[in-house]
């Protein structure tokens, strides 16, 4: 088997069902974006979402369960990856403290993952210890309050925990109260400090699920679920204050549909900004103004396949690989890098019920 070094591998989260055996390891060819198998990994439980260390030698997984080890709530998985294969070889796991854990960050220093529950809507901060594996809680913040959607909305809803290009400050989109909340990381103590300003309000019925920084970072993007619409800011970081530019709709004008937006990727060369359609089953692609941060649509693509979840841009930005999540494939697109449009290349990989595509690139040893 190749080394990885000056490779590319593209791990995917899946939910363990319809046969998926749980997280899957693929090399990619940044030349074609074709996809070939490297091996499994299993021991986990619906491993539906990835985060990898910045010195790529662990992964780290969410356990979206309800009940975990037999206990209420689920979990966070801790790998280690070979540096040989690519492969992986569980360490081992850790709590949650809430249910159904659905997105995780890991920050720059190594020191602690940070994991978003959605049912219960809290986040907690899990230390990394030596050799990768993880330590037992060392803080857990329980979000409260409800928003406007009758069903969706009852009460928070973490969907997604993001840190700040600085590694100072963590950003927490909760889908059921319409707010980021915004935290200062004490990496010292391990803990989530409510920033002065510990809240940006979205507009009520949006559905906040996911963020993203500009490469610059001057410009935040924030993906609305229940809204289907894409929140533009400027992000003034002395200050760690978020400001309102624009809200753009990723459907087409005039569709009628029920649809739900999923995950939100910026192009490596901060020019053009894509997200995810369920139910409109699409990738909507924006140009971003290089001046004032704001969006203009590009077009919507077709995945090809049903409930487009997560996706993800490989480091070059030449392709895009869109996890169809109802329809048990990963496609792929090439992203021309003038326009920002995507065409399919007609790669299609079959995997039970993907969720997170993750790419890792290992870069060549010195000889």
């Amino acid at each position: 088997m190749a080394r990885p070094d000056g490779k590319t591998i593209v791990y995917v989260g899946t939910y363990t069902q319809r046969g998926s055996k749980g997280i899957y390891a693929y090399a990619f060819d940044p030349s074609s974006g074709i996809l070939s198998p490297i091996g499994t990994c299993g021991g986990v439980e619906n491993p539906s979402f990835l985060a990898l260390a910045p010195s790529r030698r662990y992964l780290y997984a969410t356990d979206e369960v309800s009940t975990f080890a037999g206990n209420p709530g689920g979990g966070v998985s801790a790998f280690r990856i070979n540096q040989e294969t690519g492969l992986l070889t569980l360490l081992n796991h850790q709590p949650s403290h809430g249910a159904a854990p659905c997105h995780l960050s890991v920050d720059q220093t190594e020191q602690v993952v940070l994991v978003a529950n959605y049912s219960t809507g809290s986040i907690a901060v899990l230390p990394i210890e030596e050799g990768g594996r993880l330590g037992p809680a060392t803080d857990v913040v329980q979000h409260a309050g409800s928003g406007t959607h009758p069903t969706r909305q009852q009460g928070p809803h973490a969907h997604s925990i993001t840190i700040d290009p600085t590694n100072r400050y963590a950003f927490a989109a909760d889908l059921g109260i319409d707010k980021l909340m915004v935290y200062r990381l004490d990496l010292e103590h391990g803990k989530l400090v409510p920033h002065d300003i510990p809240s940006v309000e979205i507009e009520a019925g949006s559905g906040p699920r996911h963020f993203a920084f500009h490469p610059g970072g001057k410009y935040a993007y924030l993906i609305n679920e229940l809204g289907s619409t894409v929140t533009v800011f400027r992000y003034d970081a002395e200050r760690v204050a978020l400001h309102t530019l624009q809200t753009i709709s990723t459907l087409p004008e005039g569709t009628d549909v029920d649809n739900t937006c999923a995950d939100v990727h910026i192009s490596p060369s901060g020019r053009f900004l894509y997200g995810s359609n369920r139910g409109h089953d699409s990738i909507a692609a924006f140009r971003i103004d290089e001046t004032t941060g704001r969006l203009s649509s590009i077009g919507h693509t077709s995945t090809q396949g049903k409930t487009p979840r997560n996706f993800g841009i490989d480091p070059s930005g030449r392709f895009l690989l869109a996890a169809n999540q109802d329809s048990d494939s990963i496609v792929s697109f090439k992203i021309d890098g003038q326009s920002g449009e995507l065409s399919s290349t007609g790669e299609v990989t079959s995997v039970p019920m993907p969720v997170c595509v993750l790419f890792a690139t290992f870069p060549e040893s010195a000889r």
